[in-house]
């Protein structure tokens, strides 16, 4: 998905703006491609995890673009086993549009999954950002599963939470949180206090974006 409703953009090596995601880096291969790493093996992944002062187990969280993309990949279910035998607690920030093999790769029963499914502030269309029958699944079948919603000011109305419902009823008794949209601090302080009165109104939990807080667009801090 491309999500150009967004409206962040970025600045691609050949010096072209690229309008999408918070993270269209991780997602456009024809401007960014030379910028991706290839993995060849499980342990590449695992010493990232060298590079940090880290406790026996942490939380690691999946993110992206789309991380449930490499759901049938061999070497990242390796990986996967590999963090849960270590005792790391895994969560894969999905939009929902995927879904898993529980049956033969039953590692992803023991992860979590915030369904950060598209809403139409995302100039996604329906069909392509709403997946009953996924998001179903990855509620029912995993560790456990939240949903989460990228939210701006502009999008609050009335209409919005018909348009939450609609989604979250394919998982009915799965928690709902709702996260400022912007992809760089400025935006995120603009769209918090709307969001903050809406999730009061409705009884919906807030998802903070704390590390554009800390660290506004920087990336690999």
């Amino acid at each position: 998905m491309r999500c150009e409703g967004f409206g962040c953009s970025e600045v691609a090596p050949d010096g072209s703006k690229i309008v999408g995601c918070d993270t269209v880096y991780a997602v456009n291969k024809e401007h960014f491609l030379q910028n991706w790493i290839p993995i060849k093996k499980a342990d590449e992944l695992l010493n990232i995890l060298n590079l940090y002062e880290l406790p026996h187990a942490v939380d690691i969280v999946l993110t992206g673009g789309e991380p449930l993309i490499y759901a049938n990949d061999e070497i990242f279910i390796e990986f996967l086993e590999k963090l849960h035998t270590k005792g790391h607690r895994i969560t894969f920030e999905t939009n929902g549009s995927i879904g898993v093999d529980f049956t033969k790769y039953p590692i992803f029963k023991e992860c979590i999954f915030a369904l950060s499914v598209k809403l139409s502030n995302s100039n996604e269309p329906y069909r392509k950002r709403v997946s009953p029958d996924v998001i179903y699944s990855l509620a029912t079948y995993s560790k456990d599963a939240f949903f989460k919603f990228s939210i701006d000011a502009e999008s609050i109305n009335l209409a919005l939470e018909d348009e939450i419902e609609d989604i979250t009823c394919h998982a009915p008794k799965t928690k709902i949180y709702c996260m400022p949209l912007g992809g760089n601090k400025t935006e995120v302080e603009k769209n918090t206090e709307p969001l903050i009165e809406f999730c009061k109104a409705k009884g919906y939990n807030f998802s903070d974006r704390l590390h554009i807080r800390v660290w506004d667009a920087n990336k690999g801090v």
